[in-house]
């Protein structure tokens, strides 16, 4: 019942009155993902307003903005960015359209929301977070939209690895294959199309996050494609293996052709055998820990997740290493609000009932008003995102995403 009270606020959260300096927002795109990922989210911020939308087709706009309560339609995404009382831009439109329109918000002066994958490749990438207006003095700000990144659950599991330690980590994703059919832009090449760029960039972001570094190589890369001679270069799956500088290894696997029972997404993180201080051993032996760590649902722990933490310690002779002691030691958190993620995170704001994207927006705004952020996705950050995603494909032999002509 928890669980059910807990969604039903989230997908109607309450609305609460608007402050008079409180930022004004431009959709580009009457795209699917915008409710989930700014529309609803911003019912419950003071600070935010959903003030316009533009389509390429035009009464598409009005029938989305009728439907969310958007005050104003606009005929172009430049009439958005020309209105000098729209203050950001959230960007959902396909991948391939990403670096353009956020290097144009950029340079117009625009607060940009971009979703994730940030651009079609790192080529593209290196641009757009190094463009000479994110260097001036009170900048625009950028974000690349890893809402999953600031949910409390994400944070929490993040303290119980120590990323110098990681051996192994294994990520696994999907979709069911009903929900996307072969025409989706998820499959299509020219639009930045791929199981990689779509959902497997998830599954890249936090194996990164838990190694606390970036890879040294794509190892290997298997894509699964449907063969059709027109989605040839689109992959539905893969299973990609990575090498970070520590000799640690990574398995990311994802699919958008998946069965119609969903699992939740998943990362579990092994660390090396560790020696662990115990005074109360006598000078002959030591105690050491091997641990493993999971999180259920790291792409959305606002639906449902749970951290398993899987110690096993054992005790054994210093002189001749032989055994007298081993055991293991199982427990499961949780934490849908900050509260419930630790001392460390108490006094952070947030309710069991926000979604990810929630959390993120209250970061974004944070950094738009000049106030301090709890995290943050940065520019090099995306960067080096785009450039793993390149290396997977580059191992695949489907080649990297096309690069867009705009400058």
């Amino acid at each position: 019942m928890a669980m059910i009270m807990r969604l039903f606020t989230a997908f109607g959260p309450p609305k609460v009155e608007k402050k008079n300096d409180a930022i004004h927002f431009g959709i580009l795109g009457a795209a699917q993902i915008a409710p989930l990922a700014l529309i609803t989210p911003a019912l419950s911020h003071p600070e935010v307003i959903v003030q316009a939308v533009a389509a390429r087709d035009y009464s598409r706009a009005l029938t989305f903005a009728k439907k969310h309560n958007i005050p104003d339609v606009r005929t172009s995404y430049d009439e958005i960015l020309e209105d000098p009382k729209i203050d950001a831009v959230f960007i959902p439109l396909p991948n391939s359209l990403h670096y353009e329109w956020a290097v144009r918000a950029i340079r117009a002066g625009k607060h940009v929301l971009l979703e994730k994958p940030s651009t079609s490749n790192a080529i593209e990438a290196q641009i757009l977070f190094n463009l000479p207006e994110l260097s001036q003095s009170n900048p625009p700000v950028l974000l690349e939209a890893f809402h999953n990144r600031f949910h409390p659950a994400v944070q929490k599991f993040r303290t119980f690895i120590t990323p110098a330690e990681v051996v192994h980590v294994h990520t696994d994703s999907m979709i069911p294959w009903l929900i996307l059919d072969k025409d989706n832009i998820a499959f299509n090449y020219r639009l930045a199309g791929g199981s990689m760029m779509m959902l497997g960039t998830y599954n890249f972001s936090i194996i990164r996050m838990i190694f606390d570094d970036d890879p040294v190589e794509c190892l290997t890369c298997e894509p699964g494609i449907f063969g059709d001679g027109i989605h040839d270069q689109c992959d539905t799956n893969f299973k990609a293996t990575f090498r970070f500088p520590n000799g640690g290894i990574a398995e990311a696997s994802t699919t958008m052709r998946g069965s119609i029972l969903w699992k939740p997404s998943e990362a579990r993180v092994t660390h090396k055998e560790v020696l662990m201080d115990d005074q109360s051993l006598p000078g002959t032996q030591e105690k050491l820990r091997t641990r493993v760590v999971t999180l259920h649902g790291f792409i959305h722990a606002f639906i449902w997740h749970r951290i398993d933490v899987k110690d096993t310690f054992s005790i054994r002779n210093k002189r001749d290493r032989i055994l007298v002691n081993t055991w293991t030691e199982f427990k499961s958190h949780k934490a849908y609000s900050y509260k419930e993620a630790g001392d460390k995170f108490e006094n952070l704001p947030g309710e069991d009932w926000w979604m990810s994207y929630r959390y993120q927006l209250e970061e974004f705004v944070n950094r738009v008003k000049g106030r301090s952020t709890q995290y943050w996705v940065g520019g090099q950050d995306s960067w080096v995102q785009m450039k793993m995603i390149d290396m997977a494909y580059e191992k695949s032999g489907l080649g990297l995403r096309p690069t867009s002509d705009f400058r």
